[in-house]
């Protein structure tokens, strides 16, 4: 099972990184940063909600 979340909350920051990319090269900065965090919110937040 922790496999499993590893590997959805790895799909998850991998696409939202994508996303954020995309909009860097959009010209969207300010959208870029805003999605960069959450990708890393995504990264991070699992580790204190479910594995602790």
């Amino acid at each position: 099972m922790t496999f499993f979340i590893y590997v959805v909350m790895a799909i998850m920051f991998i696409y939202t990184v994508g996303f954020s990319i995309s909009l860097w090269k959009d010209k969207n900065k300010l959208g870029s940063i805003v999605v960069f965090c959450l990708a890393l919110i995504i990264a991070i937040a699992p580790y204190f909600t479910i594995f602790t």
